[in-house]
């Protein structure tokens, strides 16, 4: 399969120094790997209901939750860029995660098989120097690509808080330009990293 990466963008600022990070990373891809962008801001989901119980679901076929959807399953990388708000991923990321939920009970849609093996990568910048900062950023990510059992390529961390501060963050840049060159391994959940020991 051709590899095709989606970028879901969870900032509400445009241009903020998450999406800088994300497109200094995406622009060392191959020529023939596709990219496709959504901005959860300019296309934003509706509040998420839970309604696992209903029998009733069927699948979007219009409006963003569709596009989403769509955009989300054709991709064989799928690079969430949210920058770290209160210790984790913003409110319009989390939302698109929750739909997740929905999209696991929706008939015909084949979420979790769709998407098992397929790789989960994160992008993010935070204005503070120590990344520990990030981890429940990366545990949310991580937990959610094992309980896929995706792949996970881990988190691209860079260091901004006005507008156009990452670009200063070399060391973050450097880490961009190979990236998405690295394979991504099974992902595992936080908790097993932690506690796992070797007999």
């Amino acid at each position: 399969m051709t590899r095709s990466f989606l970028f879901v963008l969870g900032s509400t600022r445009g241009g903020g120094n998450t999406e800088l990070l994300a497109r200094e990373a995406a622009a060392q891809l191959p020529a023939d790997v596709t990219q496709t962008w959504i901005d959860l801001a300019t296309h934003p989901l509706a509040d998420f209901a839970d309604q696992r119980h209903d029998t009733d679901r069927v699948r979007p076929t219009e409006g963003n939750e569709a596009l989403l959807l769509d955009a989300t399953l054709a991709a064989t990388d799928l690079v969430i860029a949210s920058p770290v708000y209160w210790y984790s991923v913003s409110w319009l990321t989390k939302r698109y995660l929750d739909h997740w939920s929905g999209w696991l009970r929706t008939p015909g849609v084949n979420f979790e098989a769709t998407l098992a093996g397929r790789s989960l990568w994160g992008v993010s910048a935070l204005a503070d120097t120590r990344d520990m900062v990030a981890q429940p950023l990366t545990g949310t990510l991580r937990n959610s690509a094992a309980f896929l059992r995706m792949r996970f390529g881990g988190v691209l961390l860079g260091n901004g808080s006005k507008p156009g501060d990452v670009l200063a963050d070399t060391e973050a840049l450097a880490r961009a330009k190979t990236f998405f060159a690295h394979e991504p391994r099974p992902a595992r959940f936080a908790y097993e990293r932690e506690t796992s020991t070797t007999v």
